[in-house]
């Protein structure tokens, strides 16, 4: 899903005033969402799943922000980004290796499937 940031808070603050609490939809299509503080303008097919990512961002970033004593936003956008990355990377290194087994499981049946076909063909 491609997600496209078409202001910065700043520009957004100087358009619309201080932020407010709740994110909100605009009639263009776009999602205003709160990040670390920081007020962004988001587009994309999905406002729900804008607003999760928004939410799981601004949550790993006050994370990092309290274990660290780093107060620059750059920073901390950058340590959550290398959890975000670990996260994904663990993920995928468990989805992308077999069962344990699977492969001996899948020999047996190989060779189960091979039996079947060799009789079926010298009696067939």
């Amino acid at each position: 899903m491609a997600i496209a940031s078409k202001e910065t808070a700043t520009e957004l603050s100087a358009k619309n005033g201080p932020a407010k609490d709740t994110p909100k939809i605009a009639n263009t299509g776009s999602v205003r969402v709160e990040i670390f503080d920081q007020v962004y303008n988001l587009r994309g097919s999905d406002a729900d799943y804008i607003l999760k990512l928004a939410d799981y961002v601004d949550g790993k970033m006050r994370a990092v922000s309290q274990q660290t004593s780093t107060v620059d936003s750059v920073r901390l956008a950058v340590l959550a980004a290398l959890n975000i990355a670990d996260e994904y990377h663990l993920l995928k290194r468990r989805l992308d290796a077999p069962a344990p087994g699977a492969r001996q499981r899948a020999s047996k049946l190989a060779n189960a499937l091979d039996e079947v076909l060799q009789d079926t063909r010298q009696t067939g």
